[in-house]
């Protein structure tokens, strides 16, 4: 690792090195510098240029649901009653669609042996707020209810999102818990979420330029996805802040260092834990946010997808065998 990054003052990790000065020598601009269609743009071809190369698999469908779409990625290992793994994209709820993340979730599907359903919801601000949510909950119920639809007989739902994705999954795990839904969440894994809109953790003071997602972003974000006068401590905007039911499912949480996003998700990583919840948590320095979607080029990130498979294998298949009901909280800091 190089010993400080001369904008935020912590380390880089050698294989994060290339990407991010190739996108200093670009100009070094941040999401928010660029309009919507611009940036929406360059978001797809960043992620093709450094995301994973996508696993063939026999089985890829996509779908309409309501005023959305989803695309399932079935690897159509021999089973019965199986898991199914609910993708939720990252980019704001601005930018980011099913081809900027088909290589994660083809990866995903192929680890796992498990379908993968991402899911491509309506983005801001042709569609503020709540629709990215909305759609989110649509689609975890239209697994459940649309058999003779997708033709998977699904025994449990693992949530995963990175960024704002992670966000909409932490969402759908606490409502999921709190009204005692007969949709079963077996886990959630939170990649570096968007979980507290309030912007008040010190981590936005450390990275404010010289990253593709800044505080800036953020807030960029925030302002395009929320109407005027949103209260940004809602439950379905700011997670981290909801009262946590009992009974989540066991989460694994990623965060990142060079990332203003940082302290949120270590927060929130902590709430969960102290609400008797089992958490996995990790936090990784020498990388900055969008690892996952830069794993075709960052070693780290495909390193982190390999674990992300094992938990949700681990997770999603000890419900469905009838294994240990208690929670143990493991919680890395």
């Amino acid at each position: 690792m190089t010993n400080h990054d001369p904008f935020t003052g912590r380390p880089v990790a050698e294989d994060a090195a290339a990407v991010l000065e190739g996108f200093r020598a670009s100009g070094g601009r941040s999401f928010h510098t660029y309009t919507v269609s611009e940036v929406r743009d360059l978001y797809e071809r960043s992620c093709a240029a450094n995301g994973l190369i996508g696993d063939p698999l026999s089985a890829v469908s996509d779908f309409n649901v309501d005023d959305f779409g989803v695309r399932v990625y079935d690897p159509q290992v021999s089973r019965g009653p199986t898991p199914v793994v609910l993708f939720l994209h990252g980019g704001g709820w601005v930018m980011g669609s099913l081809s900027t993340h088909d290589g994660l979730c083809r990866r995903l599907a192929a680890l796992t042996g498990l379908p993968v359903v991402a899911v491509d919801y309506r983005l801001a601000p042709e569609h503020p707020y709540p629709a990215a949510i909305e759609d989110s909950r649509a689609a975890l119920h239209w697994l459940f209810s649309a058999r003779e639809v997708h033709g998977l007989d699904i025994s449990n739902a693992v949530l995963v999102g990175d960024s704002a994705g992670g966000q909409m999954a932490a969402v759908l795990a606490i409502e999921n818990a709190t009204n005692n839904s007969p949709v079963h969440v077996s886990a959630q894994v939170l990649i570096y979420p968007m979980v507290d809109l309030t912007m008040s953790t010190r981590s936005y003071a450390r990275v404010g330029e010289g990253f593709p997602l800044v505080a800036d972003t953020v807030a960029w974000f925030a302002d395009t996805y929320l109407p005027e006068g949103t209260d940004r401590t809602l439950p379905d905007v700011s997670p981290a802040l909801a009262q946590l039911p009992a009974g989540l499912p066991p989460a694994f949480v990623i965060t990142v260092d060079n990332d203003p996003l940082a302290d949120e998700g270590a927060n929130f990583a902590a709430a969960m834990a102290r609400a008797g919840t089992e958490v996995h948590y990790q936090h990784l320095p020498g990388y900055a946010h969008g690892l996952l979607t830069s794993a075709g080029r960052v070693q780290r990130g495909e390193q982190k997808v390999d674990e992300i498979a094992a938990f949700i294998r681990r997770r999603a298949l000890v419900k469905v065998t009838g294994g240990a009901s208690g929670f143990e909280t493991v919680c890395r800091f």
